[in-house]
């Protein structure tokens, strides 16, 4: 498999550095049900303001519902759909916009959910599983296929499943799939004492 472990300025944990969103996955591999419940239970226990867990996911295991798998498929943008039709399973991270406790606007939710979603990532790389989070669908078309009530808001779909030979895709994703890693320098990003001011 194509390794694309990340190139640190420190050293960091080799499950952080090794995780990565590749776009080729083996068709007909599937998710076992216990690899699920660990995605799912790493979910759930990611951080979040008062303890709220404002996520909500939606699940679509192509093996148990070919029918609801297609149906969120068909929600992903053009590009994503050339990879996506080789991974077994799809899901849904919906944020809420209130909160439990008190019904009042909480606007971490995103920030939340995105932990949650992180978590979910990580949990699939230390299984040995791939997971890759999408922008890239419509959000419209899944509220109104999947019954998603309006105070959510549908924030990514990920793709989970095993890993594939960078061949099994079209030239133009092949391409993209074999591009180095890269970030900012940190200093771009992390700033000390100040806005703008570098961490040295």
């Amino acid at each position: 498999m194509l390794d694309k472990k990340a190139l640190t300025g420190v050293p960091i944990h080799d499950l952080l550095a090794s995780r990565w969103s590749p776009r080729a996955f083996e068709a007909g591999k599937t998710v076992s049900r216990a690899q699920l419940a660990a995605l799912l239970e790493a979910g759930r226990w990611a951080p979040s303001c008062n303890g709220d867990e404002p996520w909500r996911y939606l699940v679509w295991d192509k093996s148990r519902d070919a029918q609801g798998w297609q149906q969120a498929f068909d929600c992903l943008s053009e590009n994503n759909q050339k990879w996506v039709k080789n991974v077994p399973l799809l899901m849904l991270s919906c944020a809420g916009s209130m909160f439990g406790h008190n019904g009042k606007p909480n606007r971490w939710t995103q920030h939340d959910t995105g932990m949650a979603s992180l978590s979910i990532t990580l949990q699939a790389a230390a299984l040995g599983l791939a997971a890759h989070q999408m922008g890239g669908f419509d959000a419209g078309k899944a509220r109104a296929a999947f019954g998603i009530p309006a105070e959510y808001t549908p924030m990514a779909m990920i793709a989970v499943g095993y890993q594939a030979e960078p061949d099994v895709l079209d030239e133009e994703t092949k391409a993209k799939e074999m591009r180095p890693r890269a970030r900012k320098p940190l200093g771009q990003c992390f700033f000390e004492g100040g806005w703008g001011k570098p961490v040295v």
